[in-house]
């Protein structure tokens, strides 16, 4: 697992799209795996920049997201196929076709459904970089705390935790989500590349519990010490519970000055 740590979030956020446009560069037909949440904007953001005034092409990407909420369909204003058009796909040029979000609305045989899913991974080659968030307890996902770290795509309970984080964005009125369809940590692990993205004083501990705490059911997260090309980049606030903050940035200095390639 290489550390990156950025001063803060707009470097965060930068770096983390130059990973992902030289990973394009590299390969035009990129399979992305992709999240939601409020750590990834400024990462599509920086995207669409480097599309709209540099040309990044994404015509031939072919994308998988992690997750959905149960019971909303794709024109819900919190569904996170709202979440993506908004934030990045209706900024480049990814085709419509080639873009796959679980289907929230999905009734009957989820078993056959979350099947389909992963078998359509399979089909475009698997993910070749899986861009991350990472919950205050360390979830990865939906895979809440106690996810086994050899699941596949699935549905999943919310915990309470996440209900109370969520609780702000729905009306007082409105329904909430209390389940989602989620890639599992197996599934995130089967990735080529993996690169995770943390932000803000909030994040640290879950950070640290990834990184340097042990590889637990507990935090989700903790899986990607098992994986073979994982990456975590995070700002100078989500790395403030970090024990070995200098030996990481020693790493990363040399690593990007004797192989720059690591970093794409």
């Amino acid at each position: 697992m290489l550390v990156v740590i950025e001063q803060d979030y707009g470097a965060l956020s930068r770096e983390a799209a130059r990973i992902a446009a030289n990973a394009l560069r590299q390969k035009p037909d990129l399979v992305l795996g992709l999240a939601t949440g409020s750590t990834p904007v400024g990462f599509y953001r920086e995207l669409a920049k480097l599309h709209r005034e540099q040309g990044l092409d994404f015509s031939r990407v072919v994308t998988f997201n992690l997750d959905e909420y149960i019971g909303l369909d794709s024109s819900h204003p919190h569904s996170f196929h709202v979440f993506m058009q908004e934030n990045f796909f209706r900024h480049v040029n990814v085709k419509p076709e080639n873009i796959h979000i679980p289907d929230g609305t999905i009734r009957g045989d989820f078993d056959e459904y979350c099947e389909g899913y992963e078998r359509s991974i399979r089909d475009a080659g698997g993910i070749d970089l899986q861009i991350l968030g990472i919950g205050k307890d360390g979830h990865i996902g939906f895979n809440e705390p106690t996810s086994s770290l050899a699941s596949r795509t699935r549905p999943k309970t919310l915990t309470r935790e996440t209900l109370e984080a969520n609780r702000s964005h729905f009306g007082k009125e409105e329904r909430q989500p209390r389940a989602a369809i989620t890639m599992g940590i197996g599934t995130i692990l089967d990735a080529k590349k993996i690169l995770l993205l943390g932000s803000g004083a909030e994040k640290a501990r879950a950070v640290a519990l990834a990184v340097e705490g042990p590889i637990t059911a507990s935090v989700s997260a903790s899986a990607l010490q098992l994986h073979r090309d994982a990456t975590v980049l995070v700002d100078r606030e989500a790395a403030v519970g970090l024990k070995h903050r200098e030996y990481y940035e020693t790493v990363v200095a040399m690593t990007r000055e004797l192989t720059p390639e690591r970093l794409w």
